[in-house]
């Protein structure tokens, strides 16, 4: 697994053995990033497993990123990650399951971008988690969100501000693009 694009373009990743981390694949990847475009800012990956969206984020222009990850293996190579990438001082660890981890991610907001591709064994729990976790609140003003999933099943955020934008699939694979919009009539 390596690095798409960006100053740290070609840069291998290390990824925890077996299969429990399902990365979010090159190709998928290289997708949702051309989709965004320029990036600043700060970025926020949960369910992060080797931590591949958010260093994407990083070397595509992204200021900092928060990951949330709660597996051992994994949070153990997004720290190997950084430090081999030279980013350590852009990198925010929270050693938490996604849904335990609200007080600690609202501490570090607001993000600009949340990158989001959750394991696929749990997409029932994930979906509860995200409707909960990911709103309008988490996000700046002009702040997006790609939700990851199957491409048979369509994982929704039910906050009016978030307002899917596009949708997207390869293969298996799908992702919902949201944007934050205010309601009319709002400042």
């Amino acid at each position: 697994m390596r690095i798409i694009a960006g100053t740290l373009r070609g840069r291998r990743l290390k990824a925890p053995a077996g299969l429990a981390t399902r990365p979010t694949t090159d190709r998928v990847r290289e997708a949702w990033f051309s989709m965004l475009g320029p990036l600043d800012g700060v970025a926020l990956d949960l369910y992060a497993g080797t931590g591949a969206l958010g260093f994407e984020a990083l070397s595509r222009g992204a200021e900092r990123v928060v990951f949330v990850e709660s597996a051992r293996p994994a949070q153990k190579a997004i720290v190997e990650n950084a430090e081999q990438l030279g980013v350590r001082d852009r990198v925010v660890l929270v050693s938490s399951p996604v849904e335990g981890a609200r007080a600690s991610i609202e501490r570090l907001g607001p993000f600009d971008l949340i990158l989001t591709d959750p394991p696929w064994t749990a997409i029932d729990d994930a979906e509860r988690a995200l409707r909960k976790l990911v709103t309008s609140a988490l996000l700046s003003e002009d702040g997006r969100v790609v939700l990851g999933h199957p491409k048979k099943r369509v994982v929704t955020l039910t906050d009016p501000e978030l307002v899917a934008d596009k949708q997207r699939s390869w293969g298996d694979s799908a992702a919902t693009f949201y944007v934050r919009q205010r309601p009319e009539g709002s400042l």
